[in-house]
């Protein structure tokens, strides 16, 4: 029976089927730059692979869940890990306190880690 959990393993990692995982955000710095206007500076870690599989984008929610800016990602940073991209003029209502930056990648949506953040008043 070991062997054969061996073999499943191995066959997997053959496959390419096991990747270079989830796509987490490691830091986040904001400053409010306007009227409830915000820039983000966001450090995402993966480890992308190339076209196939690479972080594609970044967003900030809100408490209930709704996207209130998206940073899209436009090619792999296989060599720059972590690396940290920025997102300025996201307008966030008055009544929102704490937002919610996820990190995405092309294989497995989301799923990594996340880093919640209060806003600067």
């Amino acid at each position: 029976m070991k062997y054969g959990v061996c073999m499943a393993i191995s066959m997997l990692f053959a496959s390419g089927l096991v990747h270079a995982g989830e796509a987490d955000v490691v830091s986040v710095e904001v400053d409010l730059i306007g009227e409830r206007s915000f820039r983000f500076d966001v450090t995402v870690r993966h480890a992308d692979e190339g076209w196939k599989h690479y972080a594609n984008k970044w967003e900030v929610t809100g408490p209930d869940g709704a996207v209130l800016g998206t940073r899209i990602l436009h090619h792999p940073h296989v060599n720059e890990q972590p690396f940290t991209r920025s997102l300025s003029g996201v307008v966030i209502p008055s009544d929102i306190k704490e937002v919610t930056i996820k990190a995405y990648d092309s294989v497995h949506d989301d799923g990594g880690k996340e880093v919640r953040i209060i806003l600067p008043q």
